[in-house]
């Protein structure tokens, strides 16, 4: 009986340890299972991650393809502003030239004339004031006025050349003017050369 009980105790621990060692299966396999389900889970985050990012960088690629193309874009419009602002300007440029050239032709005709006809130098001198006229009434047209020569100096359209002390005239008073000068609007075209006096 004696040798019953130890072979059931054996049998015991035989069935024991079987035990434990098919828990320690199914533990491990469980183990396993999980730690494989976990890196199945940790590839499938990282693939989702990686299309994340590669969206992201579609996304900021056609952004950057959208900036580089407008920036193109504005570069050029740029350019034919630039271009067509410069021919602008020559062609105001030569229009005004026209202008004072065709207002100043007429002039230039009946000098001219002056020169080819024969005649007294009273008659010379009575075509060449008709002139000065002419002259005048183009530079009015214009819009080009002469600079007043009389009265007190004043540097911003006077340029003195001369001074001289006299009594007979107050202080900074314009004496002579030696060439005169001429003005469109605000703008001084000459300055009067003038003789000023005290």
């Amino acid at each position: 009986m004696k040798e019953n009980k130890n072979d059931n105790i054996e049998e015991n621990d035989n069935i024991e340890e079987s035990e434990v060692e098919e828990n320690e299966a199914s533990e491990s396999s469980e183990n396993e299972t999980k730690e494989e389900s976990s890196k199945e889970k940790e590839i499938e985050d990282m693939k989702l991650f990686g299309a994340k990012l590669k969206n992201e960088n579609e996304k900021l690629k056609n952004e950057l393809d959208a900036m580089k193309e407008k920036v193109l874009r504005i570069t050029a419009e740029y350019e034919n502003y630039r271009k067509r602002t410069v021919k602008e300007k020559e062609g105001i440029y030569t229009d005004a030239c026209s202008d004072v050239i065709n207002e100043m032709l007429p002039t230039l005709d009946n000098l001219e004339r002056a020169v080819a006809t024969e005649g007294s130098v009273e008659d010379l001198k009575k075509g060449i004031d008709m002139t000065i006229r002419q002259f005048k009434g183009a530079l009015t047209k214009l819009g080009v006025e002469e600079i007043p020569g009389e009265g007190q100096f004043d540097p911003n359209v006077h340029n003195a050349v001369m001074h001289i002390e006299d009594e007979n005239y107050g202080e900074n008073e314009i004496v002579e003017v030696l060439q005169k000068g001429y003005k469109r609007q605000d703008k001084v075209l000459r300055h009067s050369m003038v003789k000023v006096a005290n």
